[in-house]
């Protein structure tokens, strides 16, 4: 792989991965509803269930889904419903805060989960990966290496964009901190999340 090739897939990486996604949409819910350390664990668990999607991509498990409606349909309904779970869940959560409730328990292995299972439970991932590395491993070269390479460029550049819209997330969570606005990002974040499961469910 040459510099030329790496420096082509981060631009291109970088680009996609800046349009808002089900795992944007996650990472600025906990942003705004549980405060940065909940989205920093987040998004550590969306990077967790991110190298399994490409590990996966790389061993071929692109050409079963591929190859196999039934699967890439079940594993489909199980992130729409998820994402639908989530959504509703944020929105409970926002009706059932008191007045006078100014801390919000933390729940680091929910958070991690939330963004685990968002992260890996997208089929569409998995064959994007296997025909977007395609584009950038040269075949008659050791292709572990150079897979290795590409996924830690993609994890960094993740890391960092969702990083990003973490920070801005929480800066304006922060302005806001009565139990009406928290109310009110509760329900915001919950229609996020429920309108990335619906984008996901029309997507084909």
């Amino acid at each position: 792989m040459t510099w030329e090739s790496w420096l082509g897939y981060v631009l291109a990486y970088t680009a996609i991965s800046v349009i808002p996604g089900p795992s944007v949409l996650m990472i600025i819910s906990q942003s705004l509803t549980r405060g940065r350390r909940a989205a920093l664990i987040c998004i550590a668990g969306d990077l967790a269930g991110g190298l399994i999607v490409m590990s996966a991509a790389y061993l071929g498990l692109g050409l079963v889904l591929a190859a196999s409606s039934l699967a890439f349909a079940v594993l489909k309904w199980v992130g729409v419903a998820y994402l639908a779970y989530l959504g509703c869940a944020q929105i409970l959560t926002a009706r059932s805060l008191a007045e006078g409730a100014v801390e919000i328990p933390r729940r680091d292995g929910r958070s991690f989960r939330a963004g685990f299972l968002t992260g890996v439970l997208n089929p569409k991932a998995i064959l994007f990966y296997m025909a977007f590395l395609s584009l950038f491993i040269v075949p008659e070269a050791p292709r572990l290496p150079q897979f290795l390479i590409l996924m830690a460029s993609s994890t960094v550049i993740v890391a960092l964009v969702l990083g990003g819209y973490a920070m801005m997330a929480t800066m304006i969570g922060a302005r806001l901190r009565s139990v009406q606005a928290r109310r009110h990002m509760g329900y915001a974040a919950g229609a996020c999340l429920m309108g990335g499961s619906g984008l996901l469910a029309v997507a084909r």
